[in-house]
């Protein structure tokens, strides 16, 4: 495998038929393959056999992406509304001054106190169960420090089909299989994690709400059918991403808590910009333990610079939830409606993408890019989901809104266009 004669995805024979053929003895055989196993190198899937697997992902899916050319509008890029974000310099002014003051050292607290004072009190009032905070680098970063805390390479994680691409690309790169679970608006579908948890997945990973690239939230509904299937295999890991808090206007319903070992991110990217590389996360005990001692090991901590200028932003209330959350529905559902009324269908209850379902991946994307307008290729978000484009309206002007539709409906001609489920 490692000079490459065996190609990924290359099925190895059965450890008997090897020890015949080596002349050694099948528990040496099957040590090795539990080595490579654990090393990532091969993948079991029990009575199919043992894979060789394929290389870690380094390069992800930003290639999948559309190059946009002077005078194309582009509306594929998910970033938030810069006119949206809050001003950056008096709280970043005023965590410099308390550092002049107080200077961060070495062996100092991780988690600046008023921080997580607020952090947890804006979890507690969205029903998250109790739990210390951790500060880490963004919602990924917790992702992937929380996977990391409790699997092993090989193990299986379910991800939402369609999907954030870095989590579709971040499973495999630290040598664990993903598996898809399938998406409507209200969030995952309940028979789809039933099915993968008794196939033995070992981890889901859900979007609460603003689920990127369809804008899916977890209703109320959907929470209580989720939760049951989670305490039937109360052995998985849960990992919950709340990117949207700020930015959304649908409560949150949290499946914390059905599950031995889980974790809650909220990051800060959306609703205050996304060069603050912050989230907070919270989860049982042995997960944050897991987590903040890996952290030690590492960077060590968030800066208490960063820390300190987000708990101004906080604490001042820079950024007016209900506000940012309508200005991003207003526009989110008037191109929703404005589809609707050409025969086109499309997704977003949430957050600041929709979602059209299209017949030809390929053709749409291109005919809009020659039409003026750069979506996002859906196969950046999918697995094994039917072909997709994800439109980010944070920045759609009510003028353009219109236009933008007819090029969308154009582009699709008169196929019809299939559910994204």
């Amino acid at each position: 495998m490692g000079t490459g004669e065996l190609e990924p995805g290359r099925l190895l024979p059965p450890l008997r038929e090897l020890a015949v053929e080596l002349g050694v003895n099948p528990n040496t055989v099957a040590a090795a393959y539990r080595v490579l196993r654990e090393r990532g190198v091969i993948e079991t899937a029990g009575r199919r056999g043992s894979r060789v697997r394929s290389a870690p992902a380094t390069t992800g899916r930003d290639h999948i992406r559309v190059d946009v050319p002077a005078g194309v509008r582009d509306v594929s890029s998910g970033n938030p509304d810069p006119v949206l974000l809050p001003p950056l310099a008096p709280a970043f002014a005023a965590a410099a001054a308390r550092g002049d003051r107080e200077p961060v050292l070495y062996g100092d607290v991780a988690v600046d106190p008023e921080l997580a004072r607020i952090a947890r009190a804006d979890l507690d009032a969205d029903g998250v169960p109790d739990g210390p905070p951790v500060v880490v680098s963004g919602s990924l970063d917790a992702v992937e420090r929380v996977l990391t805390a409790h699997l092993k390479p090989g193990d299986t994680v379910a991800v939402e089909d369609p999907g954030w691409g870095r989590t579709l690309d971040l499973v495999p790169a630290l040598g664990l299989r993903t598996v898809p679970v399938g998406v409507d608006d209200e969030g995952p579908l309940p028979d789809d994690v039933r099915g993968v948890l008794e196939d033995g997945a070992r981890a889901v990973i859900v979007t609460d709400r603003a689920q990127n690239p369809t804008g899916a939230a977890v209703s109320a509904r959907r929470a209580r059918a989720l939760r049951s299937v989670l305490r039937e295999h109360p052995r998985t890991l849960l990992i919950e991403d709340d990117h949207g808090h700020g930015i959304v206007d649908v409560p949150l319903h949290p499946l914390a808590g059905a599950t031995r070992h889980w974790a809650f991110v909220r990051s800060v990217a959306k609703a205050y910009g996304p060069d603050l590389r912050l989230a907070v996360l919270t989860g049982d005990g042995v997960t944050v333990d897991r987590v903040r001692g890996r952290q030690r090991l590492g960077p060590g901590w968030v800066s208490l610079l960063l820390q300190r200028a987000v708990a101004r932003l906080w604490a001042d209330g820079s950024v007016d939830p209900r506000a940012v959350a309508a200005a991003y529905g207003g526009r989110r559902d008037a191109l929703i409606e404005a589809l609707a009324r050409r025969g086109v269908a499309a997704h977003g209850r949430s957050g600041m993408n929709v979602w059209v379902p299209v017949p030809d991946e390929t053709g749409a994307v291109a005919r809009l890019l020659h039409a003026g307008w750069a979506v996002a290729p859906g196969a950046r978000f999918r697995m094994s989901a039917a072909p997709g484009v994800r439109i980010t309206v944070s920045t759609l002007t009510a003028e353009e809104t219109g236009r933008l539709a007819d090029a969308v409906a154009a582009a699709l001609g008169p196929a019809p266009v299939r559910s994204y489920v």
